[in-house]
């Protein structure tokens, strides 16, 4: 196989969901004649992470993942030979999701996953979160690839990127709208080494509020064959301007690495892990805006 290329589409969101349409089509055109072999967007793109505090308007900017915004970007997936990431909110009862759909180069749906760590401390508390996560066998020209995916705070919880590694994942897309600081970009780093998976993620350009680009991508291999001591898994840190990014991923590497070394699930004891599925919550992190 050769290396798997996923293009990181660090966009400035328009003011329509026709304009985010257009500019994200445009964007994947790019991204093929780019070599990539996925095309990845940021957190929300059909609004440009947009969340309404009125209910009824909130409601009315979600689309269905059956609307002509989503499905469009199928037929593009099958025009351009290339997997397509998009993201949107979702509409959905009671409230909508934060959403991403994964279609293969043939435009098939292959993986709809909505967010399980929604930001209730924030917007998102007006969100109905996700239940589970998922991974889907994915066609690339490449060959084919275990897929899993998270949502940006996802990435907060090692639990998230654990459990997508232990269903398969060789790589993790990680749509994102927030400050991508050093340790928000450490914890990235930890979920790829931790689990010996690949991790994609992008996020909106600085000018977007409350966000600065720095999309990322880290191959998760910390010791390679020949080379002193560790380095650095990371592949690609974008700056804070718009852009399209290619995260060039050395998959068979990932693979004979998983194989071989430690991490993962190589040495696990899940028989000692108990405490870890309790929903017992004690102080100090107690919160009233907590929703199971």
């Amino acid at each position: 196989m050769k290396n798997l290329k996923i293009a990181l589409l660090q966009l400035m969101p328009g003011n329509s969901l026709e304009e985010n349409l257009a500019k994200g089509a445009d964007a994947c055109k790019k991204a093929k004649k780019m070599g990539a072999d996925i095309a990845l967007f940021p957190e929300m793109w059909s609004s440009g992470y947009k969340i309404s505090e009125d209910i009824e308007e909130l409601k009315t900017d979600a689309v269905s993942s059956d609307s002509d915004f989503v499905c469009s970007f199928g037929e593009l997936a099958k025009k351009l030979g290339m997997a397509i990431g998009i993201t949107f909110l979702e509409a959905f009862e009671p409230l909508p999701r934060n959403t991403l759909c994964l279609f293969d180069r043939f435009g098939s749906r292959v993986l709809t996953y909505a967010k399980v760590h929604t930001c209730d401390f924030g917007d998102e508390c007006r969100l109905t979160a996700g239940d589970d996560f998922y991974t889907a066998e994915l066609d690339t020209e490449q060959g084919m690839v275990k897929i899993g995916a998270m949502i940006c705070y996802d990435r907060e919880f090692p639990e998230s990127a654990r459990i997508l590694m232990l269903k398969g994942a060789e790589i993790i897309l990680v749509p994102n709208a927030c400050p991508m600081e050093i340790n928000r970009i450490s914890q990235l780093r930890a979920r790829a080494y931790e689990n010996m998976t690949g991790i994609a993620t992008v996020n909106y350009p600085f000018g977007k509020p409350d966000c600065n680009g720095h999309s990322t991508a880290f191959d998760g291999i910390a010791y390679r064959e020949g080379e002193p001591g560790s380095r650095d898994t990371l592949i690609i840190e974008a700056g804070e301007r718009e852009g399209i990014y290619i995260a060039d991923f050395p998959l068979d590497e990932i693979r004979v690495y998983r194989r071989t070394e430690v991490h993962g699930n190589a040495f696990r004891h899940p028989g000692k892990y108990g405490l870890l599925v309790s929903e017992g919550i004690e102080e100090p992190f107690i919160r009233e805006c907590y929703r199971k």
